[in-house]
């Protein structure tokens, strides 16, 4: 029973991942993997693959995102069919959820020593709650493939646009049209509903000594969102840097690599009422933050005036959608908001999530689209 909740677990994980990277992995497609897998067996991950392919995928975009995400928990997928050799048509056999059995056959399409997918992933998943701060080399590396497939997008609004729809007012225009082009004839009434787009989202990183171990994670989550979305980002610390054309190089070695050249306060001090109202006064008010979700990643230490932050995240909160503060110190047990810095941000933050973690991250994903509330 261990090894099936341990291998749920698993496969759970990997469809929050997913969602992560911009997937639209519903709970009733994450029942229909659960379910597919229970009936393949979960000791090959070949049938892993497909499984998760034909329940959690919902059109032609979700492929390639897919693919990054299976390769980074359970190594990569099945090469190509054009690339496989011809093997003989496995026969069906029993497989047992727990992987104490022998290795399935899966047709020549791996390898006959890998690890069940599971046990596989198993690492991944504790890797998920880790404190970013505490990983070594291997593990960083690790992050770092998972954190490249991460997709940010802000939460939806309606514009003024009109699109087609099953349900909403009656359209008049194309309803009439179908009536000329039929002869008169009665036809169903066309109907259409707001479009709607996603919010700019606006990314202020802590690049301060205090939160050095983070820097790098959040950075490279920060690539994500100004790689495959409408977003902004900029350094905090003693200076106000914008980093967005840096970070939209595709590789994110390039793009932390460019990062690093223009960002003269890597780990100097925190001054954030400063820069906060630097960056309303030159952007925010002109309309960058006007409507947009804007989260900041910091651990709220202010070498400044207290009062000066309270005072500039009141006016960020007049201006913007909605504003998240995600801190990595909120996850340490004990912790209290008593910094004056955070103390005095607090009032003017709709959500107050972790930051230390992939799973913190993926959280703070889900409540930048509205999916969450924190």
């Amino acid at each position: 029973m261990s090894g099936v909740l341990a291998a749920d677990a698993t496969l759970v994980g990997f469809a929050r991942a997913l969602r992560a990277a911009g997937v639209d992995a519903s709970a009733e497609r994450l029942q229909a993997f659960l379910r597919a897998v229970d009936v393949l067996g979960a000791e090959a991950r070949t049938d892993v693959y497909w499984a998760g392919r034909l329940t959690l995928c919902g059109g032609r975009d979700d492929l390639e995102r897919y693919e990054r995400v299976f390769a980074a928990w359970f190594g990569p997928g099945p090469q190509p069919r054009a690339a496989r050799r011809p093997a003989p048509r496995p026969r069906l056999r029993l497989a047992t959820r727990e992987g104490t059995g022998a290795t399935p056959d899966t047709g020549g399409n791996a390898a006959p020593d890998a690890p069940p997918a599971a046990a596989a992933a198993s690492p991944v998943e504790v890797l998920r709650h880790r404190d970013v701060a505490g990983l070594d080399p291997a593990q960083r590396q690790q992050l770092h493939r998972l954190l490249e497939a991460f997709a940010l997008r802000g939460a939806a609004r309606r514009t003024a646009r009109r699109r087609p729809a099953r349900r909403g007012p009656v359209d008049a225009h194309r309803t009439v049209r179908e009536l000329l082009r039929h002869g008169g004839e009665p036809v169903r009434p066309r109907r259409h509903a707001r479009a709607e787009r996603p919010r700019r989202v606006v990314l202020l990183v802590d690049v301060s000594g205090s939160m050095a171990p983070y820097a790098d994670a959040l950075l490279r989550f920060a690539h994500a969102a100004v790689r495959g979305a409408r977003a902004e980002a900029f350094t905090v610390g003693t200076r106000l840097t914008r980093v967005t054309r840096e970070l939209a190089h595709r590789d994110p070695e390039v793009a932390m690599a460019s990062v690093a050249q223009v960002v003269p306060d890597w780990r100097g001090g925190t001054r954030l009422g400063e820069l906060l109202r630097e960056f309303l006064d030159r952007w925010g008010q002109r309309g960058m933050a006007r409507g947009a979700v804007v989260v900041l990643l910091s651990d709220g230490w202010e070498r400044g005036d207290p009062r000066l932050l309270a005072a500039q995240m009141r006016r960020l909160h007049r201006l913007a959608y909605r504003v998240v503060w995600a801190n990595p110190l909120k996850a340490r047990p004990g912790y209290a908001p008593l910094a004056a810095g955070m103390a005095a941000a607090l009032p003017s933050v709709d959500a107050f999530v972790e930051g230390h973690s992939l799973a913190a991250l993926e959280h703070l994903a889900a409540v930048v689209r509205g999916a969450e509330r924190a």
